[in-house]
């Protein structure tokens, strides 16, 4: 019998309620998540995103350790992913001369991408015939979480199903997007960034990193862009609807 076996459940609890097990936990998962993905040449299917999901989810399944016991513990984690997302400017700097002569490509990205992004989720909802509320909570799917859950809450839908719908639309286009583009012969880093960016927002930014320093700082952008614009337009389009 294993350790953890002798281990009264309340005692686990106590265990997983200490930050320093639960961050040090967290980051050795992803340090086996990354090792499994850079041997595996950076597969998109072995996406370190979801290979992390699925080992924590695992290991806290295993344990019988409530999420909300380890998401309370590891909330350094949380608090870091601001900082995170600011050094995507360090990219964007970098490309900023490329970003400056792309202002008719990146234009032409959100007004296609953006209303796309929209009605895969919430017209492919409602055409099924699912609630209002299913059907609101869908349609910021395609936004970052921070602004996903504001615009949600501000239109009527769940923000519970909100997070869970833009997590899986992260992980989807970050394992779908390169082989997408791959099929499609897009060789342009611009429009891959970009398209991922737009589509699958910070899950597929880390993504795009992994491709190039050009795609990572497009698709940094376009998630930044889609984001602002969209949680500005869509509570109006929702208010005249």
């Amino acid at each position: 019998m294993s350790g953890l076996e002798h281990l009264a459940p309340s005692s686990l609890r106590t265990l997983a309620e200490q930050p320093l097990l639960a961050t040090g936990g967290t980051v050795l998962i992803y340090l086996v998540g990354s090792r499994i993905s850079r041997a595996s040449g950076h597969h998109p299917i072995l996406n370190l995103t979801l290979l992390a999901i699925v080992i924590v989810a695992c290991c806290l399944d295993a344990i019988g350790i409530p999420y909300e016991t380890y998401l309370r513990a590891a909330d350094h984690i949380h608090f870091m992913l601001g900082p995170a997302v600011v050094l995507l400017s360090v990219p964007l700097f970098r490309q900023r001369a490329t970003i400056c002569g792309s202002a008719p490509l990146i234009a032409l990205a959100l007004t296609i991408g953006l209303p796309i992004g929209i009605i895969s989720g919430a017209g492919i909802a409602w055409a099924l015939g699912a609630s209002p509320r299913v059907v609101l909570s869908l349609a910021p799917k395609s936004v970052t979480s921070g602004i996903a859950l504001g615009i949600s809450e501000q239109i009527g839908g769940v923000p519970g199903l909100t997070v869970v719908v833009v997590i899986m639309t992260g992980i989807t286009g970050a394992v779908l997007g390169p082989i997408i583009t791959r099929l499609a012969k897009i060789e342009d880093a611009r429009i891959v960034g970009l398209a991922m960016g737009i589509a699958s927002h910070g899950i597929g930014t880390a993504r795009a990193l992994q491709i190039g320093e050009t795609a990572g700082a497009f698709s940094g952008l376009g998630m930044a862009l889609n984001g602002v614009l969209t949680s500005v337009l869509l509570p109006v389009i929702i208010y005249f609807i």
